[in-house]
């Protein structure tokens, strides 16, 4: 939604200003500048990506106009299973979870939580550490290790189609001037046109400037931005998961390790101390989840 209120306003102010100078819209029309920078732009996307790094991107577009997942609700409801995890981990013994683990979808733990078991990303990891502390053969210190390299490979993966968009809307504003340079080459070749035909032929020529600049700095390389603010929250939800686990592994009671892990979010979803004690209350396992409550 951001996102096209955003274009909305790129786009309304610029035709505004120009339209309160008196300049001619049709002027703007230009076709074959749009063919020549757009079609250069995703030419340049298939050069500089492998086929991996295409399908990430492409895939990624429908994600920029979707809302964030990663809400207050979403953190409470993650601590809240990682709290039960550990709670019943500590109470019957590292064994017990195996079976919940194994099996989420016939888990009483997970099933109470259906947004976080539909996150294969955070299930996977989850699980994952889980069954190296049932292992019992890692330290503390060698799964930190293991989880911070894991988390630092999801987040080159997850800042691809970021790079690849920025790098297109990086080369746009070039396009635009071989357009332009190209329009002049027209214009100059026509030398033998009456000045008022020029005069039009090197303002179409112009445009192709301003069509490349706008698209870059309007429209692609914003989404770039979007991409990466995405991913880091994604990352943090990782983050989120390790320094609790440690803090588990550590020896800290469930409730003082939920508390590790409120501590890494950002305060704009963070929940307040009380907050995340009550709904941890609320939602042991056997009583119905308050994650569908909120959006």
């Amino acid at each position: 939604m951001f996102i096209i209120i955003g274009y909305i306003i790129v786009t309304a102010s610029i035709l505004g200003g120009y339209a309160m100078v008196g300049g001619h819209m049709g002027a703007l029309y230009q076709p074959s500048e749009l063919v020549i920078i757009g079609g250069a732009g995703v030419g340049a996307l298939f050069v500089g990506n492998n086929s991996k790094a295409l399908k990430k991107t492409l895939t990624s577009i429908p994600i920029l106009f979707r809302g964030s997942n990663y809400t207050k609700q979403h953190y409470l409801s993650l601590m809240s299973l990682l709290f039960n995890i550990m709670s019943k981990s500590r109470q019957q013994g590292l064994l017990s979870i195996e079976k919940d683990i194994e099996d989420p979808s016939a888990s009483e733990l997970f099933n109470q939580y259906p947004k976080l078991t539909a996150d294969p990303l955070l299930l996977h990891f989850l699980a994952d550490y889980l069954r190296l502390m049932i292992s019992g053969n890692m330290s503390a210190l060698e799964i930190e290790s293991l989880m911070d390299e894991e988390i630092e490979t999801c987040e080159h993966e997850s800042d691809v189609p970021a790079q690849s968009i920025s790098a297109v809307g990086d080369a746009l504003p070039a396009f635009g001037i071989v357009a332009a340079v190209m329009g002049v080459v027209h214009a100059l070749a026509s030398a033998d046109r009456p000045p008022a035909e020029l005069g039009e032929l090197i303002a179409h020529a112009m445009v192709g400037t301003f069509l490349g600049i706008l698209l870059s700095y309007g429209f692609v390389s914003p989404l770039a931005t979007v991409l990466r603010q995405k991913s880091a929250e994604k990352i943090k939800m990782l983050q989120c998961i390790k320094v609790t686990l440690l803090a588990n592994m550590h020896g800290y009671a469930p409730q003082v390790a939920v508390e590790f892990g409120r501590k890494v979010l950002y305060t704009t979803e963070r929940p307040a101390f009380t907050e995340l004690e009550e709904f941890v209350r609320n939602n042991k396992p056997g009583t119905r989840s308050s994650e569908g409550g909120e959006e």
